[in-house]
């Protein structure tokens, strides 16, 4: 299965597992609420989904990479008691408790939650002294003298050998007492989340056209090289920094993430073409409807690599005014919800100014709870600290005596952020419609229109975008695009022609195209 496949069974799994009955017991008994064991390469995404399935069912998270520990705090540390047995005394050994449990019970004690997911990765590439004690785990699941609390389900990862030489084996004894996960590699899936994450527009650009470099893992005589899906993201998120302070992304910094050499070069002379064709082409003068004419000579004289990576700058472009239309969006609900519950508070309380300032504590505290817990994205935990910060500068303001002068002054930000998402919005749909214009001037109906309808589709954020403002021609596309069988010849068509493309044409730095 892909991951995202795995991400879903596991996420029904715990459902099922914490599900309680009338009597409130659980419904599947501890002793029958098997292990998750997750087989997948290494770097392919295991953790991040665990994150988002703790995140989406409201549960805790306790995430540890068992390679880290030693049997000592795994296990804990042996001490001897006293015991009586039949009238006579015996030394008996216990532990401390396990580091691993206890960051379960700390985790129950700060958030509050007492049920959640105790994640552990690599657990089949343990040491030998603490090879017994996995197994143990996840037949019994306990650690050395303690068991995992009720209501904690247990999720294992672990590396197949022919990603690593130091894995182990499982006896059937265990395999029969877990359920048994294998995942792989799947591009397509793995796009979806890096167009979530917003993952460098030129990443995916240079993936689309090298699918096949998404990831490799292969042994020569320099020894192992590879790439995942991990050295993408982390790549992606350092060139995002790097560009907001004006740095260079070369090709000894992508060897840092990308470790195949070929691939690497692959990738810094893509990435070079890329800067070049945001140039060339003038991609915002585009999006601001401004072409110049020869834009259009040169790109019906391109090869069919460059007219593509010219789309996904499109598409990139319109990505970031898509992505302020739903901060905005956002940021704009979100204050809606607080001044619908100021007022209605506002007009029995004794104070209006005080019960302003009481909300806002309240925000406040409950916002930090939130972030201890995990429980928001980084775009979400940065959205509650913008509106906090617009709420408390308004107490400035809400100092009136009556309740309607305190909910007028409250609101008169949200009045003016109303005229911010309207300005957002309405540049997002005029850069859409400066798209289309380029994009119907430039390719017609070809194969580069069925890929920039289709990533317009797929894509959460302008997916959203569409479904909330109406776009005639994105319509029209669509359905001459898109629907049944003529969708499948033309993505069937595109992918032909791309993979026999790629075959005769190599990135090339000094080049201002592709060679052949």
């Amino acid at each position: 299965m892909n991951i995202r496949q795995a991400k879903n069974e596991i996420k029904h799994t715990v459902e099922a597992y914490l599900k309680k009955d009338e009597a409130g017991d659980y419904e599947i008994p501890e002793i029958r609420q098997r292990p998750v064991l997750l087989m997948g390469p290494p770097g392919i995404g295991k953790t991040q989904i665990m994150e988002q399935i703790a995140r989406e069912l409201g549960v805790g998270l306790v995430a540890y990479t068992i390679t880290h520990h030693t049997r000592q705090s795994a296990v804990g540390l042996p001490f001897i008691r006293e015991e009586e047995f039949a009238g006579k005394t015996y030394s008996v050994t216990e532990y401390t408790m396990s580091e691993i449990i206890a960051s379960v019970y700390r985790r129950i004690r700060d958030s509050g939650q007492r049920e959640g997911i105790l994640f552990i990765d690599e657990i089949n590439c343990v040491s030998e002294t603490l090879a017994p004690t996995m197994l143990q785990f996840l037949q019994c699941k306990t650690f050395g003298n303690q068991k995992i609390p009720e209501g904690w389900v247990i999720v294992a990862a672990g590396n197949p050998p022919e990603y690593n030489k130091s894995v182990r084996d499982f006896d059937m004894v265990t395999l029969d007492r877990v359920r048994y996960m294998t995942v792989e590699a799947d591009y397509r899936v793995w796009k979806e989340y890096a167009r979530a994450q917003h993952i460098s527009g030129a990443i995916l650009s240079y993936l689309e056209l090298r699918p096949g470099n998404f990831y490799r893992v292969e042994a020569d005589v320099d020894g192992m090289q590879f790439v995942t899906a991990r050295g993408w993201e982390d790549l992606s998120n350092l060139m995002a920094v790097y560009e907001k302070l004006g740095f260079l992304v070369d090709e000894q910094v992508i060897r840092e993430y990308i470790h195949h050499a070929d691939v690497a070069e692959d990738v810094a002379a893509y990435l070079d073409l890329y800067r070049k064709y945001q140039d060339d082409y003038g991609i915002p003068q585009i999006l601001d409807g401004c072409v110049r004419p020869e834009i259009y000579a040169r790109i019906y004289a391109a090869a069919f690599d460059e007219r593509l990576s010219v789309v996904h700058l499109l598409l990139d472009g319109l990505a970031a005014f898509f992505g302020r239309a739903a901060s905005e969006r956002a940021l704009t609900d979100a204050w809606y919800a607080f001044l619908k519950e100021y007022r209605s508070q506002v007009e029995t309380a004794g104070d209006p100014a005080e019960c302003y300032r009481t909300l806002v504590a309240e925000r406040e505290q409950e916002m930090l709870r939130q972030i201890a817990n995990d429980a928001y994205t980084r775009e979400e935990a940065k959205r509650e600290k913008l509106l906090l910060e617009k709420l408390k500068a308004a107490q400035q303001e809400v100092t009136k005596d009556s309740a309607q002068s305190c909910f007028e002054a409250a609101k008169e930000g949200f009045d003016r952020q109303r005229e911010v998402l309207v300005q957002t919005e309405e540049a997002a749909g005029a850069a859409l419609e400066h798209a289309f214009d380029f994009m119907e001037q430039a390719f017609e109906n070809g194969e580069e229109m069925v890929v920039f309808v289709t990533e317009l589709t797929i894509t959460s954020e302008s997916a959203r975008f569409l479904s909330e403002h109406t776009c005639e021609r994105y319509l029209t596309y669509n359905k001459q695009l898109l629907i049944g069988t003529r969708r499948a010849e033309l993505l069937s068509e595109l992918r032909r022609d791309n993979d026999g493309r790629k075959s005769r044409f190599t990135f090339s730095s000094s080049s201002t195209a592709f060679t052949r």
